[in-house]
């Protein structure tokens, strides 16, 4: 079968600004809370590799740029490091950063790969995070001025931009269940947390707006479709709704529709852990949506009704109104521990068309980690990772499927480039289109996988 994609579909990958720049002599960066977590407590990263480490982007992108036109990159998305361009959160911004980011954006540019910015993917920087990061209303201000120092720097040339990485991921990880600094348990402070990143959102995407720079803004959302045990049990489809709400919905929702959904909204209020809402938020909320989705998938959560007691150290808890189920049979990824399954992007694709007013919308992430890949190199020091196209394949037929049926789907970024630093996982699995040896001083070489992506770019999809 041929697989033909829209004409200019977006055909790219995406990275973060902590997990590939680096840090170096010179570059006036400041600590994010990475930084401060691995300085405090290393052995909790795989191998001791922390993000100074990275991938050395800051110094390595004009390399990095010829290699991502090499394998037929039209778009590639990062972050601007916050704690790089204002190393204090807030005041006075860093001259080098400001020349590394125009450098690398018209890099890019010269290149014809269209830069995709996003603003804030996990980093903060550690002197707000000292005042309470996300659970600090300040936060929200100090954040849409960075936002907007970002478009007055480079919104002349930037034309996609988005608020947020997968904002759910500082309130699952740092507040929930232990995996993000500054690794608590507390659903209040979680709430707290997502009400503030939701809240900054709407006040960037009105910021932007309102410089009329010609662009598009919008938010980066990991997304898990929620499967019940049993479709036919409706209390098992009722855990698989509350999963979706805490987990989905929560940002999906005021993201494209102005509005949190209602099953989450009624939870929060019988615990009594409503965040302060100040005159004038909702409606902050409610009026700035943003103008493109972008969707990562991974994997699908499956849940049944509750069964297991609730975990009286840890109530209340999200897990308090669902549990997990493992499907028999089900295909793994073994090193993530993740579950493959092709046909949750299409599940997603069709959700955003049939309730969500077919938001235009990307794939943003896609992609499958692989630990000790260097085993696959063959004679000429190529890592042959046909399971990569395999898992690439399979997921864009469901895309191609989604599209056919009027999804405005719009393009298909890989996660990742270049193997990068991966949080606490460091470089523990491997997700790049090109290999980069820790050992030789970040050496990069273009995998089996990038040179497919490039035959797949040139004739705009695949034949099966």
């Amino acid at each position: 079968m041929d697989y033909t994609f829209p004409k200019d579909f977006w055909w790219g990958s995406s990275a973060s600004g902590p997990q590939t720049e680096g840090r170096f002599a010179g570059d006036g960066k400041g600590d994010n809370i990475w930084d401060y977590w691995y300085q405090q407590e290393p052995e909790k990263f795989f191998d001791g590799v922390g993000p100074d480490v990275a991938s050395q982007v800051y110094t390595k992108y004009q390399e990095d740029i010829a290699l991502m036109k090499e394998i037929g990159h039209n778009s590639f998305r990062t972050s601007i490091q916050w704690s790089r361009l204002i190393p204090a959160g807030t005041g006075a911004v860093n001259p080098e950063a400001v020349k590394f980011y125009n450098a690398y954006i018209d890099e890019l540019i010269a290149n014809d790969i269209e830069p995709f910015i996003n603003l804030y993917h996990f980093d903060m920087p550690m002197p707000l995070q000292e005042k309470g990061g996300w659970l600090n209303r300040e936060t929200v201000t100090a954040y849409v001025s960075f936002a907007k120092t970002c478009f007055e720097l480079f919104g002349d040339r930037v034309k996609k931009w988005f608020t947020h990485n997968e904002p759910i991921v500082p309130v699952e990880g740092g507040y929930l269940y232990q995996f993000h600094y500054p690794n608590i348990i507390d659903m209040k402070k979680a709430v707290a947390v997502g009400y503030h990143e939701t809240l900054a959102s709407a006040k960037a995407i009105a910021a932007y707006h309102d410089m009329n720079l010609g662009g598009e803004i919008g938010i980066i959302l990991n997304l898990t479709p929620s499967y019940p045990r049993d479709p036919q049990n409706p209390e098992d489809v009722q855990a698989a709704i509350m999963a979706d709400a805490f987990f989905n919905r929560s940002f999906l929702d005021p993201a494209v529709k102005g509005e949190f959904p209602a099953e989450l909204v009624t939870v929060v209020k019988e615990l009594g852990m409503l965040p302060e809402i100040k005159d004038g938020d909702l409606e902050t909320i409610r009026q700035n949506t943003v103008d493109l989705l972008g969707i990562n998938y991974y994997q699908p959560r499956r849940v049944k009704a509750k069964e297991t007691p609730k975990d009286p150290q840890a109530a209340p808890m999200p897990d308090d109104y669902f549990d997990n189920y493992e499907m028999p049979g089900r295909k793994m990824n073994p090193y993530r521990g993740w579950e493959i399954y092709e046909k949750g992007i299409y599940d997603i694709l069709t959700n955003t068309r049939e309730n969500y007013g077919n938001i235009p919308c990307f794939i943003s992430e896609n992609g499958m980690g692989v630990e000790g890949e260097a085993r696959f190199k063959n004679a000429d020091g190529v890592i042959e990772d046909d399971y990569r196209i395999d898992f690439i394949k399979d997921h864009l037929r469901y895309v191609h499927q989604a599209i056919e049926e009027g999804t405005d789907c719009r393009g298909f970024h890989m996660w990742t480039c270049m193997d990068n630093w991966s949080w606490t996982n460091a470089y523990k699995n491997r997700y790049g289109f090109i290999s980069v040896d820790l050992d030789h001083e970040g050496a990069r070489k273009i995998k089996k996988s990038g040179r497919w992506f490039k035959t797949v770019a040139d004739q705009n999809g695949f034949d099966d």
